[in-house]
């Protein structure tokens, strides 16, 4: 059995009530950048803040996790190669949509340990979909 495919991606405010995932805005549409790579997510990171931006937080996720919270909330996502240098666009909203309703999402560890070996339980399957769920 494949292990599922992990990608990372930018939180914003990580482990606090403002969480959020970070997006771009491209023609009105909101997308997720999922890096394949955790070295080239920390790179786009210190981009970001470079921008003034607040600083985000790396984390890992199964890619699929990630694309079916894409669909579920409407948004577009794109995967980011291993080695691509990604540059985040010039100009930033000036409040994150995800900090101007606070939503309380459950604290969740984003990789247990036994999610690295493969290995989830249902319950734990739930609990990163009410995590992602509640990034909205």
């Amino acid at each position: 059995m494949l292990a599922p495919r992990r990608v990372f991606v930018l939180l914003i405010n990580a482990g606090t009530e403002n969480e959020g995932i970070h997006t771009i805005q491209m023609g009105g549409q909101n997308k997720i950048l999922m890096f394949e790579d955790e070295d080239d997510a920390a790179r786009y990171a210190l981009l970001l803040e470079a921008q003034d931006f607040p600083t985000p937080t790396v984390e890992e996720f199964p890619a699929e996790e990630i694309e079916e919270f894409c669909q579920e909330a409407g948004y577009e996502f794109e995967i980011v190669e291993s080695g691509r240098l990604e540059i985040p666009p010039e100009a930033n909203v000036e409040q994150p949509e995800d900090t101007l309703d606070p939503v309380d999402p459950p604290k969740v560890d984003p990789i247990p340990e036994r999610e690295q070996a493969g290995e989830m339980t249902d319950a734990e399957l739930e609990a990163k979909r009410r995590f992602l769920e509640g990034l909205l």
